[in-house]
């Protein structure tokens, strides 16, 4: 398995595992044994870099990877986050964001328990919270690196101006975001700042959550429970519009002996040495065919036809639903 660095030293696998899908989101949760299996099996393959949240469940994906990776646990880097106002006892939602400092060092406390670990490798602050001076919190992560209870620090879905003042306080290892051929608005700033700052860069949704492997159409049919049911990029209208994206991935895809998500992956690969993404997936043959990505390389011309081509395409609909996405750049 070929490796990279993030921030300040942090080494990875190429790509890591977004865990996300396996307790939540894309429709009902997978059988635990087969994602325990699941997740052992990534790592056998040489996947390190597992990734997880206590909003995930809310716990329920917190103690599913650290029941997997305990046997395991000094040969992988898991990566949780806090932010969201949850009741850490009943696992209730409050109305929004929380990083109090109090509340940080709680669900750090929490989060090791359900982790079954001492130490927290990469520790995200999931959302920007405007109620808490982001250097409280890039000082409360600071402390807990000093007790040895975090390694890392990481921030999610971030504005770059929030990036240097909490960079300033306590080095960032990592930046997480959407970011994929079907979602390129982290190169406008983000991306270049990182590169400044060397700040590695986690790209979750890295398939476009799905619609990138060439699998769904305007005629999919999602769960019910389904988020994407809620997303406007993914309504109707605007699958049947944004296949045309999906039709310049496949042709790649055709002529390099690969799959759409391959070459998908392979793309965001090339971009930079510091970006690591993490796919979800809750197969193994997708898991296979992720890893699969790490080996095909795509030539300069290649990069720069796939850009000119996937420019020509208008991308119909926001990425995610309205009250979410007041919740990113800040």
């Amino acid at each position: 398995m070929k490796t990279r660095i993030l921030g300040n030293g942090l080494e990875v696998s190429a790509l890591g595992l977004g865990c996300m899908n396996m307790t939540q989101v894309y429709g009902p949760a997978a059988d635990k044994q087969d994602m325990i299996k699941l997740i052992r099996t990534a790592h056998e393959r040489g996947v390190n870099l597992f990734d997880t949240a206590e909003a995930y469940g809310p716990f329920s994906n917190e103690e599913l990877l650290g029941e997997a990776l305990q046997p395991i646990r000094d040969q992988v880097v898991i990566a949780t986050k806090f932010g969201f106002d949850i009741d850490l006892i009943s696992g209730a939602r409050g109305a929004g964001l929380n990083s109090r400092p109090e509340h940080i060092r709680a669900v750090a406390d929490a989060a090791l328990k359900r982790l079954r670990t001492d130490r927290i490798d990469l520790f995200y602050q999931h959302r920007v919270d405007p109620e808490v001076p982001i250097e409280e919190v890039a000082g409360t992560i600071k402390d807990l690196i000093a007790e040895g209870k975090v390694k890392h620090f990481g921030l999610s879905e971030a504005g770059v101006e929030t990036i240097r003042r909490a960079h300033a306080v306590q080095p960032l290892s990592a930046v997480q975001s959407e970011y994929s051929l079907f979602w390129r608005g982290p190169e406008q700033e983000l991306l270049p700042v990182l590169e400044e700052l060397g700040i590695g860069f986690v790209p979750f949704s890295p398939l476009g959550a799905g619609f990138l492997t060439g699998k769904i159409d305007e005629n999919t049919q999602f769960d019910a429970s389904d988020f994407r049911n809620f997303v406007p990029r993914f309504s109707v209208e605007a699958r049947k519009a944004n296949l045309a994206l999906v039709e310049v991935v496949k042709a790649v895809a055709q002529r390099k002996n690969a799959t759409p998500a391959q070459v998908a992956l392979a793309w965001l690969l090339a971009q930079k040495p510091w970006i690591v993404p993490i796919p979800g997936t809750t197969k193994q043959h997708r898991l296979d065919e992720n890893l699969g990505a790490i080996e095909l390389e795509l030539s300069r011309d290649e990069l720069r036809a796939i850009r000119e081509q996937i420019s020509q395409v208008q991308v119909l609909g926001e990425r995610l639903p309205e009250a979410v996405l007041k919740m990113t750049g800040l």
